[in-house]
Parts: C-alpha cells; structure tokens; sequence
C-alpha cells in the first residue's frame, strides 16, 4: 500500500514511520505538514492510503478532504476523540487515537488492505466524493449522486436520501464528470442518466426528467434534442 502521513507534528510523523516499519507492505511515499501541502501531494503521489491529522494549521484533514475531487482511503490520526464520530460518518477506514497503539495500528492496517486489494480486483474502483456539509461529512461514490443542482457557489447533492451542500460550483464539477453519464439538464442541474426513471415530453418540445423520490429536472428544447442524440432516443 502506498501511503503518506499528513501530519504537523514532526515528532508525530516520526512515531507513524516507527510504528509502520513494522509492516513492510507499507510504503511510505511522502509526508506532508498542513492542509494546502497534503492537497498537494495528495494530487502528485496518488497515494492509496492516508493517514491524516484531524486538527493542523490552515485547515482541518476534513478541510483536505473536501478539496480533493477523489478521495483515497483514510485512516484519521488525532489526540481529541471528540472527533471519533465525525471520523466514522465519513466512513473512514479507522479511526486511531494518539498515541498510537500498535496493535490498533495493525488492525487498522488489516482492514484497509482487505479494501484497497477488493477495489484493485475490480475492473475499476469507482470515484468517490468527499461531502462537508456543517459537522456532517459523506464518501459518496459518485454512481450513487442522482442530481447536483446548483445553488450560488454551492451545490446540493442528492443521493440515498441525502441532499447536503458542497462548497463546489456546478460548472468546476461538470468538468470533472463523464459525460455520457452526467448530463447537464439546465443552468441549474446535472443529472446522473442512470437514475433517471422516466423521460416526459412537455409542450414546449423540452422534457421533465423523474428521478427517485419524486425529484423532477425541467430539461430545455435545445438541451432536449442533446440528451436524445445521447441517449439515442
């Protein structure tokens, strides 16, 4: 697995390295010392695996998550457990408590290689997306958004039931979507094609959109004649 330490401590990265020396299938990759350095690295290294201090100057390591357009697994590393729950809502791989035990190291590391081996074994992990929404966060793969619907500088995703809000535009987001699957409906909506259940023409020639939970997208006449050519309707 390869890995990098995020960390503003010297002495805490030093303690990481001691402890993972102890499992040669680890690499250790890099290490970096604040929210904008790990965002960095993160995007030059592409590391499997992080481990990343709750609190450091500049910036949170949920800070660091919501500014990566994918996320890699994680393990939370910090001396407050107040933040254990917030950890675990993000679905992170573990969720270890300075200082660090070994043999919670060990089974920390045990459950992330079992993740990284299944999504290697597949044709392709799918991209997941990293959501801060107040003290809620969400690993959302990104099949599972029905809808991004913008709204200012924010836009609000939809999936399972959840709409939080995510300090992204919806035009930074559509450049990183595939588009023979995220569609952009309007101004306002990208909708995921493969959760839209039922295409209705309108008498202006456009369409109306039905996704789950009765959530309806008005698609233009111009935009309509796009979407069929996609769907080769």
């Amino acid at each position: 697995m390869r890995a990098l330490l995020v960390d503003d401590e010297r002495l805490a990265r030093a303690e990481l390295r001691r402890l993972l020396a102890a499992h040669p299938e680890v690499e250790i990759v890099g290490e970096a010392v604040n929210a904008a350095d790990a965002v960095q690295q993160i995007a030059a290294l592409r590391p499997e695996l992080i481990f990343l201090d709750v609190q450091m100057p500049g910036g949170s390591g949920f800070d660091v998550l919501a500014a990566l357009d994918t996320t890699p697994e994680v393990i939370f590393t910090t001396a407050f457990d107040q933040y254990a729950l917030q950890a675990f809502e993000v679905n992170a791989l573990d969720y270890l408590q300075k200082p660090i035990q070994a043999a919670r190291m060990a089974a920390a590391l045990q459950r992330s290689g079992a993740r990284i081996a299944r999504s290697q074994a597949a044709l392709a992990a799918p991209p997941k997306l990293f959501i801060k929404d107040g003290e809620r966060c969400w690993f959302v793969a990104l099949h599972e958004v029905r809808l991004f619907e913008s709204e200012g500088n924010y836009t609000r995703v939809y999936f399972e039931g959840q709409r939080p809000l995510m300090l992204r535009s919806l035009t930074q987001l559509e450049e990183r979507l595939d588009p023979q699957r995220f569609f952009r409906a309007s101004r306002r909506h990208i909708v995921n094609l493969d959760c839209v259940r039922r295409m209705t023409v309108t008498g202006n020639g456009g369409l109306e959109l039905l996704l789950p939970d009765d959530v309806r997208v008005d698609v233009s006449r111009r935009r309509a004649a796009q979407l069929k050519t996609l769907a080769s309707l």
